[in-house]
């Protein structure tokens, strides 16, 4: 059984999707051990607290540099035995010492269909402004390994969900969370906990 850690900084409505998934039995060979928080007012921490979770609050604006926010958090990891850690709408960027010490050991849901809309600056409600603005009639979201590039990792899982009209960014947000985020990302994470990921290059195979 894999220990599995969830990163937050908001609401936690993809840790609830996991929390969930995870209580029907859909996440096999894994369990969330641990929830860590970039910022002390996160819901998600009474979600976690809810569902019997440990968590911590690593400070994102405590630390000067991606570096020393690194230190920080590899330090309360230390000793949780953690085999995969989650990006559940965390919004802290994290720095080399961390993605290379969790290399293929860390996956973010990303609310796009990358390689569209992402990377630097494409965050939150960000990502759902640009699609509308940009009328395109197809979104979506995206679970992808972490690496030093902003949503460049290899990417595992993705589904498409519609752009329809009258659509504003919060109609959109929900649409895509409730179609392809809380969907795919706990699809994702079983996946790895089942070992049917294979990577080749930035290319992942489901075995």
């Amino acid at each position: 059984m894999l220990n599995i850690a969830v990163f937050v900084s908001g609401g936690g409505t993809n840790l609830q999707a996991l929390i969930d998934a995870e209580s029907r039995g859909e996440i096999k060979n894994g369990k969330i051990t641990f929830v860590l928080a970039s910022n002390e007012g996160a819901y998600a921490l009474k979600r976690a607290e809810k569902a019997g979770i440990a968590s911590a609050v690593v400070n994102r604006k405590a630390y000067a540099s991606k570096d020393e926010y690194d230190k920080a958090v590899l330090a309360v990891l230390e000793d949780k035995n953690i085999d995969l850690i989650v990006l559940a709408g965390f919004l802290s960027i994290l720095g080399e010492e961390l993605v290379s010490k969790y290399r293929n050991r860390i996956i973010n849901i990303h609310p796009s269909l990358i390689p569209l809309f992402c990377g630097d600056g494409f965050y939150g409600k960000k990502v759902h402004t640009a699609v509308l603005n940009s009328g395109v009639k197809v979104t979506g979201a995206t679970a992808h390994f972490v690496n030093e590039i902003t949503d460049g990792g290899a990417i595992i899982l993705q589904k498409a969900v519609p752009v329809e009209q009258g659509d504003n960014e919060d109609i959109l947000q929900y649409r895509v969370m409730r179609q392809a985020e809380w969907e795919i990302l706990p699809r994702a994470v079983s996946l790895f906990c089942e070992g049917r990921i294979k990577i080749n290059g930035n290319k992942t195979e489901i075995m």
